[in-house]
């Protein structure tokens, strides 16, 4: 299907792994000239690198900036004053026990997936808006409605992200410009694969077993019983990023892999 992107220019925070990359890997598919962020050259260049790879003619350029800074926001903004779609997809997670959670930990985890949207969604909204034209999209998390026990620093951002993103969306009234929020569920990422692999050292126990305890034990809700791919999310993201989903605005979009039980 052509989505219509050809000639866009897309940045995507946060995209030298994971979700991030799988996305802007599918938007240079498209025809997109997208822009990698990462926080050091080495991550930037061999994110490009690595799409390159895959798409022979993608229209690439990078910037070496930490999004969860307003000097990295800004530092972003004198490169790239103006882009056709926003992807905030930037963002950490951890597990770790309520009670040990300190503020400093607590004052990161929102700078850096709910604060890094606010100021890139800040800068851009408003000229998307002059141009009647645009589309931002959150990467949030099935997390921002199951409140996760184990993490719940994190989910409470998610579902932030969730508020933030409805309420930008009711400032685009009657133009052509967009905000929605993409809800990943337990995806196969980078950062998933290490915190596999970190288990299962623990527990001393095969990385597939741990999946399986994982689907059973903590996300008994999941239909399909596995962690989705990081392409299958993408490919979402990359539908409600082009013109075909006009339509769609100030809505989360669910790709949990039916976590989530309830039907709206």
């Amino acid at each position: 299907m052509d989505l219509n992107l050809t000639g866009k220019i897309a940045l995507v925070s946060g995209s030298t792994a994971g979700i991030g990359l799988a996305i802007a890997t599918t938007l240079t598919q498209e025809g997109e000239t997208v822009v990698i962020n990462g926080r050091t050259t080495e991550r930037v260049n061999g994110a490009i690198a690595h799409i390159k790879q895959t798409v022979t003619d993608a229209k690439l350029q990078g910037v070496v900036a930490d999004l969860g800074t307003q000097a990295g926001a800004s530092e972003l903004f004198a490169q790239f004053p103006e882009v056709d779609i926003l992807i905030n997809n930037l963002g950490i997670f951890a597990s770790k026990a309520f009670e040990e959670i300190p503020d400093d930990e607590w004052m990161k985890f929102l700078e850096v997936n709910v604060m890094s949207g606010v100021r890139l969604s800040r800068h851009y909204l408003p000229l998307m808006l002059k141009k009647n034209l645009g589309r931002i999209i959150f990467i949030s998390s099935e997390s921002a409605i199951n409140i996760p026990a184990e993490m719940i620093h994190y989910g409470v951002t998610k579902t932030a992200q969730l508020g933030l993103a409805r309420g930008l969306a009711e400032t685009t009234v009657g133009t052509n410009v967009t905000v929605n929020s993409v809800l990943p569920g337990p995806t196969r990422s980078e950062g998933v694969e290490g915190f596999i692999a970190g288990l299962a050292k623990d527990q001393a126990i095969a990385p597939k077993q741990v999946e399986k305890e994982f689907f059973e034990k903590v996300r008994p809700s999941s239909l399909i019983k596995r962690f989705a791919t990081t392409e299958e999310v993408a490919a979402l993201v990359a539908f409600i990023a082009s013109p075909l989903a006009s339509a769609i605005n100030g809505a989360a979009l669910r790709v949990d892999g039916g976590v989530v039980r309830s039907i709206v």
